[in-house]
């Protein structure tokens, strides 16, 4: 496994920060060095310092709604390029088949999301945990497959190949950053 037109988070949306607290950004530096991908952790979250603070609940927010709009973006481009003018039909169709699954990834993440939400004072902590585990798995897997459809075969140009692949990649990996810090999140929680 290689491996978002709405708005962002309400969190997120709100209270966009002016200043880093060097608190903050430690604790986020921290958090990041838990995920595969630490660098593209901090770099797609560092705006957020101050919204998140040092609340591992508000860094998992934060990060499933940088996915969510990220996936939302990769997925709007994707779209123009299927319609595009110069696509052959074998392209047209690899890309429709990436979109599925694309679709199918925004879906589960916004669910994702909205339990967050729901997460404080739940007596049910630790399923709603697990329903968010699995949505964000889920959305990893459906994107790891429009990677494997779209890059595989003779179905995309090179460039065309290149360009798909590279957005995939980058929503892959920021999907597996939000799973680590979720994970993280419920061991805080649940612990």
């Amino acid at each position: 496994m290689l491996c978002i037109t709405s708005q962002i988070s309400p969190i997120l949306a709100t209270q966009r920060p002016t200043t880093i607290t060097p608190t903050y950004t430690d604790f986020l530096k921290t958090s990041c060095k838990a995920t595969l991908y630490p660098e593209l952790c901090y770099n797609s979250l560092s705006t957020y310092t101050n919204v998140i603070q040092t609340s591992p609940e508000k860094l998992a927010n934060a990060a499933l709604s940088v996915t969510l709009t990220t996936t939302r973006t990769t997925t709007d481009m994707i779209s123009r390029m299927s319609n595009g003018p110069g696509i052959r039909p074998s392209e047209a169709g690899a890309l429709r088949d990436c979109l599925e699954e694309l679709n199918d990834a925004i879906y589960e993440l916004q669910e994702s999301i909205m339990e967050m939400f729901h997460i404080k004072g739940s007596k049910k902590l630790g399923l709603k945990i697990n329903n968010i585990q699995t949505w964000v798995s889920a959305a990893l897997t459906d994107e790891d497959t429009c990677m494997d459809g779209s890059s595989g075969g003779e179905a995309m140009d090179g460039k065309l190949k290149s360009v798909v692949r590279g957005r995939i990649v980058n929503i892959c990996h920021l999907t597996s950053n939000s799973l680590a810090l979720i994970n993280d999140y419920a061991s805080s929680m649940l612990n």
